[in-house]
């Protein structure tokens, strides 16, 4: 009879790393190679200050990209996020705007703001629980239910604002957390609160069975039920994790500019696809890891940040991307292939 045990990984004989291990390394090589290729074509670009920015300036997708892989992982995709960002972030704005404002857009539900985060990490997590229901219960493939569930939070978002924002009668501590700065420094809590959830998705990956039972699901999910293992209420929580992520972060970002935006979020759906891809996760399930996601979104911000350097237009910088995860997959597909014969 099959076990939870027989899953387990097993010490591989005359191999120093895993193939997981190997593909990380490899995606950190590149985003060392590129960073030194930007550095030698554009002038002021090798500095200690412009890589912290490629960093804190991707906070956001960078957060997303935690619950995007973990979903990637287990062999399910989730293009809501984007949606997600918008929704909870307007949410937060409706809910604690003051009531009787001068115009519909200035008159909330006066909530505190305490309470208001709470409701629109509630309304986020809503939004889990569909994609959770429709893949898990009705079998739905999670590319198409998440798309969907995508469209609908953004379609909440701009009937909220109306499709503009709201980003008037808020009270004075609305801001408070989008621009509180950490340890007498300019990194701000958005910053360190995706470090700690780095930090700690890197630890569930690697020394929890949650870790590992997500690793299962997305290798062989008839094995893994076989096992005993719930694959849909684990797959239930991987998207309430990942909603409540990015119900954090809409939050955090109108708490920052101090406003509800529908179109806030818009394609970072995207961008958290393509560094998990560009970090080595297989769109497959089953492989990949936290860490070549967050290399791979390096090697993204680099991409980009040398495009505006060399005055590219946003579209060159969308051909970019797309010719970026082209050559990332083939390289990885090419590398395990050369490296398994």
């Amino acid at each position: 009879m099959t076990s939870v045990a027989d899953f387990l990984p097993q010490k591989e004989t005359g191999r120093r790393m895993s193939d997981e291990s190997f593909i990380t390394l490899l995606v950190v090589g590149v985003a060392i190679g590129l960073f030194l290729l930007a550095s030698a074509v554009l002038p002021n670009f090798f500095q200690f200050q412009n890589l912290v920015n490629l960093v804190t300036n991707n906070w956001a997708v960078i957060s997303l990209g935690i619950g995007v892989s973990f979903l990637l992982v287990s062999g399910n995709f989730d293009l809501s996020v984007g949606g997600v960002v918008a929704l909870s972030g307007v949410l937060s704005v409706y809910f604690a705007q003051a009531v009787g404002g001068a115009n519909p857009l200035s008159s909330g539900l006066g909530m505190p703001y305490v309470l208001a985060i709470i409701c629109a990490m509630g309304g986020a997590l809503a939004i889990g629980a569909l994609n959770a229901l429709f893949v898990v219960r009705f079998k739905i493939p999670s590319i198409i239910v998440t798309l969907g569930t995508m469209m609908v939070a953004r379609g909440v978002a701009q009937v909220i604002t109306h499709g503009s924002q709201r980003n008037t009668n808020l009270p004075d501590s609305f801001g408070f957390l989008g621009n509180l700065t950490m340890f007498g420094t300019s990194i701000k809590l958005p910053v360190v609160l995706m470090v700690v959830l780095l930090l700690v998705a890197v630890f569930i990956e690697k020394k929890m069975v949650f870790g590992r039972v997500t690793y299962w699901i997305g290798s062989n999910p008839v094995a893994a039920t076989l096992s005993g293992i719930n694959r849909g209420w684990h797959v239930t929580k991987l998207y309430l994790f990942s909603a409540a992520i990015a119900g954090a972060v809409g939050i955090l970002l109108a708490s920052e500019f101090k406003s509800g935006f529908s179109n806030r979020g818009l394609l970072m759906e995207f961008d958290a696809l393509v560094i998990a891809l560009l970090g080595g996760v297989a769109i497959a399930g089953g492989f990949g890891s936290v860490i070549g996601m967050f290399f791979g979104a390096i090697i993204l911000a680099v991409v980009t940040s040398a495009a505006t350097g060399l005055v590219l237009s946003p579209d060159w910088q969308f051909i970019l991307k797309a010719i970026a995860v082209f050559l990332a997959i083939m390289a990885q597909t090419w590398a395990l292939a050369l490296r398994n014969r």
